[in-house]
């Protein structure tokens, strides 16, 4: 064991629907926003505040075709990764950063009228919607950016 870990679990509300993008050899990666949601009661004034936090959530190849089938806007996922930085340059030379939950793991926690529909079928992805990512990842350096 290396002695260090980053492992993130969150359960929360799609931001937006899964937005693909696909490459030569076949290999894609699917992108969504996550929200969370936290609150809290202010203890001076009483008043009950919610705090949202966004993630930026990536999944890979068959994980990302699963998701942009089954996901849309404000469907509620749990999901396990770990968190990636990664910086780039824009045309103009300006260094952006972005920080991802590159994710392994999902469980769709919203039950859609297609997934029961389709409960007794033989598509295991409507009868089973977790999914683990360990099985062929698209390698990290084939990302174009």
């Amino acid at each position: 064991m290396s002695g260090t870990l980053n492992k993130v679990m969150l359960i929360g509300h799609l931001g937006e629907d899964v937005k693909m993008h696909y490459f030569d050899g076949g290999n894609c990666i699917g992108r969504f926003p996550l929200a969370t949601n936290e609150t809290y009661i202010n203890k001076s004034t009483n008043e009950k505040i919610t705090s949202t936090e966004w993630h930026n959530l990536v999944v890979r190849n068959k994980a990302a075709e699963i998701c942009e089938k089954y996901l849309s806007k404000g469907d509620k996922i749990y999901v396990e990764g770990r968190i990636k930085s990664r910086q780039w340059q824009t045309e103009e030379g300006v260094t952006k950063y972005t920080t991802e939950i590159q994710v392994t793991e999902f469980t769709f926690l919203t039950v859609k009228k297609e997934m029961e529909s389709t409960r007794g079928a033989a598509t295991s992805d409507a009868k089973n919607p977790s999914f683990d990512t360990h099985e062929n990842p698209m390698p990290e350096n084939d990302m174009p950016f």
